[in-house]
């Protein structure tokens, strides 16, 4: 999901409703601690669907244990190859066409989760 301003509550349950939608197995989300992620608003919606979601927070201060931080190390590459971005349009067109990218690529994301770091999450 890309979004335009600061990740807020809405933002966040907006999000993690895109994730249940169509699942048919309960959904694990691993997460850091931001506000938002233990916000009233977010933990009040997670309790009306816990049997969906769950979430899991890091540690504080560990990005290395963050799948995030892989698949963001994997955009950044795929926005700066080829031609440069020039326009804030272009550089969320070229964000976009990568994720899509990714998402008809499994494999490449699953490869992600072999890093020791974060095997815990395979």
């Amino acid at each position: 999901m890309v979004y335009k301003n600061k990740m807020n509550s809405q933002t966040m349950i907006t999000f993690m409703e895109r994730l249940i939608k169509g699942a048919d197995k309960k959904i694990f989300l691993i997460v850091d601690n931001l506000k938002v992620h233990h916000s009233y608003i977010v933990k009040d919606w997670l309790k009306k669907h816990q049997n969906e979601i769950e979430l899991f927070f890091l540690p504080s201060y560990s990005p290395e244990l963050n799948p995030d931080e892989y698949l963001n190390c994997d955009l950044k590459v795929g926005v700066h190859s080829g031609v440069p971005a020039r326009t804030k349009k272009e550089l969320k067109r070229k964000a976009i066409s990568h994720l899509r990218k990714l998402q008809k690529l499994p494999g490449r994301v699953m490869k992600y989760f072999k890093h020791p770091k974060i095997a815990y999450a395979a």
